[in-house]
């Protein structure tokens, strides 16, 4: 389960990057119910619940960049962590910069092409509230092969991992170094012909509630509702420029 204590290796951050910060804003706040609170003089802003920072999002800048959410991982050296990464077979999107008196932060793609992002913190808490709804609650690798994204992840992180039935294929749960048993935070999908991505959960009351919001709201469904038990309930969606994120009703 995810959770605040911010292990290392273990998502600490989320942002959005987009062509149209308005639209993007105003479908979010909508369909969760989060405030919108922009940094003084920058294009990039927090969006919180209840008070609490569950993401970000910011202007895309980056040439040729889609818009896309970005999961952070907790790093306790960003320099080392890029280091790692390009030993892997990974590549440098961002070199590790420092960002305020918030840390160093860093941006990478694995080898298959998935995009994701380190932050080391230094005065940043990162995210003050998941699990809840309105919050991140799990994040997910799509990839061509789920034993090579496993040998590239625990090279950078040291994760551990356990494999499980579900649907069908192997799903591969995943935990950070010194978590326990209630500290998985990802799985990793084996999903060849599907660009390879690293999809964010967000936890809501009501999963078929949130995917009939979304479509009235301008987004889509990418994968329809369906329930695993013992899980509880999810859906894939796009936003209204393609951006993929996943809502889940979780069992219990």
């Amino acid at each position: 389960m995810l959770t605040t204590k911010n292990l290392p290796g273990s998502p600490i951050w989320l942002d959005l990057g987009s062509p149209d910060l308005p639209a993007t804003v105003a479908f979010y706040t909508e369909l969760f119910g989060w405030s919108h609170h922009t940094m003084e003089g920058a294009d990039y802003g927090s969006f919180q619940q209840d008070g609490k920072t569950v993401a970000a999002v910011g202007k895309l800048t980056e040439e040729g960049a889609g818009p896309a959410w970005i999961v952070y991982f907790r790093s306790t050296d960003a320099h080392a962590g890029a280091k790692a990464v390009e030993q892997a077979g990974g590549a440098v999107r961002m070199v590790p910069q420092e960002i305020g008196p918030d840390g160093w932060i860093a941006q990478f793609s694995d080898p298959a092409g998935a995009q994701f992002a380190i932050w080391q913190p230094v005065g940043g808490s990162g995210l003050e509230l998941v699990t809840e709804p309105g919050s991140l609650c799990w994040a997910e690798l799509y990839t061509p092969s789920a034993e090579d994204a496993r040998a590239f992840y625990r090279s950078v992180f040291d994760w551990s991992f356990e494999d499980m039935a579900m649907g069908g294929m192997n799903y591969t749960v995943v935990t950070p170094p010194g978590g326990g048993a209630d500290d998985s935070m990802a799985g990793i999908v084996p999903m060849p012909g599907v660009p390879p991505h690293w999809l964010p959960y967000f936890e809501v009351r009501d999963c078929d509630a949130a995917v009939a919001k979304a479509q009235a709201l301008g987004g889509a469904v990418a994968l329809a509702a369906e329930s695993v038990e013992g899980v509880g309930r999810f859906a894939t969606l796009t936003d209204p420029h393609g951006v993929r994120f996943a809502v889940m009703t979780s069992s219990g």
